[in-house]
């Protein structure tokens, strides 16, 4: 059977009555599939407007589930989400950019998901939605390892939360793989800071595909947090004990080793990009 509700409320019925796939760009559903058919129930939530939206509401920013990295890409947002708008540019291809959703992002949990290191350091939460009612979940609790989330067979994740307090500063997001486009990162940082004149007030760092899942390095921020940016930070960033917050692989597209060594150079450059930002816009001398 195939379902496409056009509101919320028939899509959270029609999964509490039986076990359904859900499908929204289907750029990752589609590749998975070893059969000639999906082989399953479908619930298609692509016509349901309220997820495609993105609002603010009275401490947060909602970012609706169904909306895709080019529509995430052409909304105006403040400057925290340069990351996030970077990010989106290097998801695929251009296609799959036009249909690719933000919560299918988070729900497939790919250990290289691009979008979960830029949300982990914008401190989102995902809402979850039933007929049971709604719960919201920390983005770093919804996530639990490779492919494996929090998300109940009757529910939809239906936004991604923003606090208006983590929309301040600027932000970078970093990505290494074996071309630009169309491909696997074999790691990737996202970088959000804010300053004080020229002293970082407050920071956040994440890493993505050195791990089961993204990571945010609490430590490295907490050591750079004081620091004048126009001082050297190399030190710092490369003296941070990596192993104990990451654990990268082996696998085709790199080394345990090299992702570690890589970490550290994509820290740094991101770090580097977002100050550049702050001075472009005449924030700091």
């Amino acid at each position: 059977m195939y379902y496409r509700p056009e509101n919320i409320n028939d899509a959270i019925t029609t999964l509490s009555k039986g076990e359904l796939t859900i499908a929204a760009g289907c750029t990752d559903l589609f590749p998975t599939t070893q059969e000639d058919s999906l082989g399953s129930n479908i619930l298609d939530i692509s016509a349901i407007k309220s997820l495609k939206s993105i609002t603010i509401e009275k401490e947060f920013r909602r970012i609706g589930s169904g909306v895709t990295w080019t529509d995430l890409e052409n909304e105006e947002l403040p400057n925290c989400y340069d990351m996030l708008k970077e990010c989106s540019l290097q998801v695929g291809s251009r296609q799959i950019q036009n249909l690719g959703t933000i919560g299918g992002n988070l729900c497939n949990a790919s250990p290289a998901a691009d979008g979960v290191p830029c949300l982990l350091s914008l401190d989102a939460s995902v809402e979850l939605i039933s007929t049971n009612g709604k719960r919201i979940l920390k983005l770093d609790d919804f996530i639990k390892g490779s492919r494996n989330t929090e998300l109940k067979k009757n529910e939809i994740l239906s936004a991604i939360l923003i606090p208006e307090k983590a929309e301040r500063g600027h932000s970078s997001f970093v990505k290494l793989g074996a071309r630009k486009y169309l491909v696997i990162s074999i790691a990737m940082v996202a970088c959000k800071i804010n300053l004080d004149g020229d002293v970082i007030s407050d920071i956040a760092i994440s890493i993505g595909s050195c791990s089961a899942v993204a990571r945010r390095l609490g430590e490295l921020e907490n050591t750079l947090i004081g620091k004048n940016v126009n001082s050297d930070l190399t030190q710092d960033i490369y003296n941070f004990d990596y192993k104990n917050h990451i654990s990268p692989i082996n696998d085709i597209r790199g080394t345990d080793a090299y992702r570690l060594e890589v970490a550290k150079v994509l820290v740094k450059n991101s770090i580097i990009d977002t100050i550049k930002k702050f001075k472009k816009k005449g924030q700091y001398e």
